[in-house]
């Protein structure tokens, strides 16, 4: 049997080995972290709903309502009315003509991508995509091709020299690592001309950009049948679980074919009364996205003139590239020490020689969080040999 602590050894010696930490109580800007009060700015609740009231008491009212558990698969027994409710709430925010609950957003990647594709197919997939993206690409069987980065004429040319039966663009809205944004109104309109579907998975997009937050695809105002979109509900929704959205038949199919969904015991009812809950919070407070906006210049402007980059992003997400693996891991480390928690990013998760710092903020964050993040790493510059 094969004795896994020398490669542990490795990936610490490569600055690559991955710890977690013990967080108590609810999420907010300030966190319990290993019994000490820390300065959060690695969390995904974007607009800051995590521990929303009216969230959390949505939440009670349905464990009161169902119990906690839904006790089947969603086409056994496992569909509740507050999943029903769910799949219209967010059907009707996306502007889509019908939606589909998964119970994560890896689930639903994986499970979407083999539903509509297989052996004889092909699937275009951008080079940045999300892991569960690439992951649901390799298992469904068809071709994969990688196209460069936001590249549409590298796009257009395989598309174009493709026979395959079925084609499927797959891309992130808003890109993870980088919180740039892929070009969603020439990704629709190239599919359209060459008869190809066009997969958006909006994790980070959604309840962040659009108008009232509904997403990328309403902030690039695209709507196209052969578009479809997949959005998770545990980042700024602020609860768990995922969804699929787009043209009736299409949806339908999904529901019979994806094996994520066929073969998973529904999500807990609570988690779909919660979220539609949150939906209605995010199309009514405009003030979170506004707070992101003003919180993100501050941001920039701090870290102006630093030795590190920050990348240009108009989302929550905003890398600082360090560069190697053991300079990322001693700067996030140094803040640390100051009770200040931002994650060093290292590869496989980017590119070799971009190791960064990831750091996301939340429409809970003040000004005055984001001025002691910035101090603190002006500080760090500074003691630079």
């Amino acid at each position: 049997m094969h004795d896994f602590t020398q490669d542990l050894a490795a990936l610490g010696a490569s600055s690559l080995l991955r710890t977690r930490r013990v967080v108590a109580g609810a999420q907010g800007p300030l966190l319990d972290v290993d019994g000490r009060t820390t300065l959060s700015f690695c969390s995904n609740d974007y607009l800051g709903l995590a521990n929303h009231p009216e969230i959390v008491a949505a939440g009670v009212r349905a464990a009161d309502e169902y119990g906690m558990g839904a006790a089947a698969s969603a086409l056994i027994s496992g569909h509740s009315m507050a999943h029903e409710t769910l799949e219209h709430d967010l059907a009707a925010f996306t502007g889509m003509p019908r939606a589909l609950y998964f119970s994560c957003g890896y689930m639903a990647n994986i499970g979407v991508i083999g539903a509509l594709v297989g052996a004889g197919d092909a699937v275009f997939l951008d080079r940045l995509s999300h892991a569960s993206l690439i992951d649901g690409a390799r298992l469904c069987g068809a071709q994969l091709r990688i196209f460069p980065h936001n590249n549409i004429e590298r796009l257009e040319q395989v598309l174009a020299r493709s026979k395959a039966r079925r084609k499927l663009v797959v891309t992130d809205a808003v890109f993870s690592m980088d919180g740039d944004l892929a070009p969603l109104a020439e990704l629709a309109e190239l599919c359209g001309r060459h008869d190809a579907w066009l997969l958006v998975d909006d994790a980070h997009g959604f309840g962040v950009l659009g108008p009232q937050g509904r997403g990328s695809l309403a902030h690039a105002a695209v709507s196209a049948p052969h578009v479809i979109c997949i959005g998770t509900l545990g980042k700024a929704a602020g609860v768990a679980g995922a969804f699929v959205a787009g043209d009736g038949g299409l949806i339908e199919w999904i529901m019979q074919r994806a094996r994520t969904y066929m073969f998973s015991t529904a999500s807990p009812p609570l988690l779909a009364a919660a979220t539609s809950a949150s939906l209605a919070i995010i199309a009514r407070d405009q003030w979170r996205r506004a707070r992101l906006t003003q919180l993100a210049a501050q941001l920039a402007q701090g870290l102006a003139g630093l030795p590190w980059q920050l990348l240009p992003s108009m989302t929550p997400i905003q890398p600082l590239i360090v560069g190697d693996n053991a300079g990322a891991r001693a700067l996030a480390q140094r803040l640390r020490e100051q009770a200040i928690w931002v994650p060093a990013i290292c590869p496989p998760t980017v590119p070799k020689g971009t190791a960064r710092l990831r750091i996301s903020l939340s429409a809970h964050h003040t000004p005055e969080h984001v001025a002691q993040l910035i101090g603190a790493l002006q500080q760090a510059a500074e003691d630079l040999p």
